[in-house]
This record gives structure tokens, sequence and C-alpha cells, in this order.
């Protein structure tokens, strides 16, 4: 085994359903039964860089707006590594990106938080991907352009049989052509590894849909992803109840300012946000998805995990870079 290793289990305590009483500390010790020691996370996903155009004034359409404008490394599945990364998990990243300058500063900014990138491939015919956004005064998404050449070309074939063969966790973005995510989703399977699928838009989450079914330990939509997921008709709970029937163990809904669900086998847990003072929303999503997954490893319930989540989502839009490069373990304990 290479990198640190961790204790993947099941924590056998129940879930607790007052959002007040989470533990400060999401590392609890492992112990439940069927632990094994394994070493690292795996997240297949999108790699690219994000370009974030903040307007100075309300963005108008149809004119040029004064601002400033931000580079930083970005994508759903490298935002989710890095930040597993500097809480302290051990995870490798599968993703594709350019052979070109971009993607060269990409791979060294990434290698230097900490993620093992020897999984990410360069692809000589496409660019790097870039994700374009133009910022409200606020920090709040206006508009956005996502060039995903690369990461739509990253294939099947890319994701060798022995791919999980360390892994406590595989994390899926929704990126992924379909045809790849199912091979992720079978190597998953055939090594009793368990998966989150992030479906990371309302487009991607609808392609999803055929692949729903598949056992998987977590799915993580927003509202509008849920919907597109499991079809216009129903309640939240009906929609939730869809999504077990297709096999995932827990779905954690989130909804913004009004916080989040969570449901799994110990029923369904309510979740206030953290309120902060926003910079710049992106990425918020990818942290507060990968501090889950980071607190579950570390022997959390999923609703401690859920609240973990929350901390780092606060601490991100507080900040203007898409990883923030403080962020520890003991600074998102520090929120709840």
């Amino acid at each position: 085994m290479h990198g640190a290793q961790r204790r993947l289990c099941r924590p056998a305590v129940e879930v607790g359903a007052v959002v007040g009483e989470v533990d400060p500390e999401p590392h609890l010790p492992s112990v439940a039964y069927g632990c094994r020691v394994i070493s690292e996370v795996v997240v297949v996903g999108g790699a690219n860089v994000d370009v974030k155009a903040r307007s100075a004034a309300a963005p108008l359409a149809g004119t040029s707006n004064p601002g400033s404008t931000r580079i930083t490394p970005g994508g759903v599945g490298r935002n989710i590594a890095e930040t597993l990364a500097r809480l302290g998990t051990p995870t490798r990243l599968v993703a594709a990106v350019g052979d070109d300058a971009l993607g060269d500063q990409l791979l060294t900014d990434t290698a230097a938080a900490g993620v093992d990138m020897t999984g990410v491939h360069r692809l000589p015919a496409l660019a790097t991907g870039t994700y374009t956004a133009v910022l409200s005064p606020e920090g709040e998404l206006a508009v956005a352009v996502a060039d995903m050449a690369a990461t739509d070309a990253l294939a099947p074939e890319h994701l060798p049989d022995d791919l999980l063969a360390d892994a406590a966790l595989l994390v899926v973005d929704g990126n992924l052509a379909a045809a790849t995510i199912g091979r992720a989703l079978d190597l998953a399977a055939a090594a009793t590894v368990p998966v989150v699928v992030e479906p990371v838009s309302v487009p991607k989450a609808a392609r999803l849909r055929p692949l729903l079914g598949r056992p998987v330990r977590a799915i993580t939509p927003n509202h509008d992803e849920l919907v597109a997921l499991t079809g216009e008709d129903g309640t939240l709970d009906e929609r939730i109840d869809r999504l077990h029937q297709a096999g995932a163990e827990l779905v954690w809904v989130r909804l913004g300012l009004d916080g989040s669900v969570l449901s799994g086998p110990d029923g369904r847990t309510r979740l206030a946000s953290i309120r902060a003072d926003v910079v710049d929303v992106t990425g918020a999503g990818d942290a507060m998805l990968a501090a889950f997954c980071h607190a579950l490893l570390g022997g959390a319930t999923p609703a401690h995990a859920a609240a973990y989540g929350h901390a780092a989502a606060a601490l991100t839009v507080a900040s203007d870079h898409t990883v923030r490069p403080d962020l520890t373990d003991r600074l998102v304990g520090s929120l709840l």
C-alpha cells in the first residue's frame, strides 16, 4: 500500500436528529464491524482551470462590465480531491487534461496540495478544460461557460482493473461520460469499495438516470438535480425514496441557504446551513462533499459528517479561493 492508512467502517452509532448535538471532532474511533485498513480515496472526475470574473456592479448583458479576474485550479473532481488532501485524507485523482501549459500548472498546483496525480491522463489533441464564471459584486454566480472537452474524453479504458486496489472510497463526479461512470461503478462493485456520486448539474444529473439501480453509499444532489434524477412528479420525500429504491444508501439533498436533508437507514435529518460572509460561492459544494467523505472515513455518523460538510462550505464561500489553502480539519471543526 502507498500513502497513509485509514480504516473504513460503518460506525455502530445511531444518526443524531439534532444538529446542535454534532460533535465538533468528526474523527471518531473506528469502532464498528468489518473494518479493513485501506489507504486512499480515489476521485474520478473533472479537472480544469477556473477563470472567475467579478463584475464591479450588477452584470449587464450585451456589454462590457468593469471588474476583476482571478485564475485558479478547478474542476469538481479536482476540487474534491484537493479538499480531501488538505483535510488529511490520502487522495488520488483520476482525470484528463491537455498536454499544454494550463495542464502543467494544474498538475503542479494540485500535487503541491498533497493529491496523488499519477492517475491524471494527458491528452495532446485537446486543451485543458476551463470553467469561466461571471460573478456579481457579492460573489454570486451570474453566468458560466464550461469547456470540458478533455474531461469528456476520459474514457472507460483510462480506468484500469486495479484502479481501486488500495481504495477506501470512490468518489465519482457527474462531469464524466456515462460509459466512464459505468466503468467506475463496475470496478467499485467488483472491489466492494463504497461509492459517492456527485451529480454536478441538472443536465449531467439527467444523464445519470440510466445508471440508477446500482448500489452506492451516497448520492448528493441539490434540489433541481434531484428532480432531474427522479422525474418531475412527487414531493421531496417521494423523490428521495426513489433514490433509495434505486440503490442509494444515503441521499443528501443540498438546499443552499436552506441547509440540507440527509436520508438514510436511520431516518431523515434536516441540517441548517452555517451563515458566512460570502466572497465567492465557487467550490462550496465540492468542499461540502469532500468534507462529508473525510468525516465518514474518520468514523463519524452520516449526520455528523453532513454537519462537518456544511462547515467546510461556509469556510469556502468566505474565501476568494475555489479551495481554501488554509483549510484544515481543525479549522472546519472550529465552526461546529
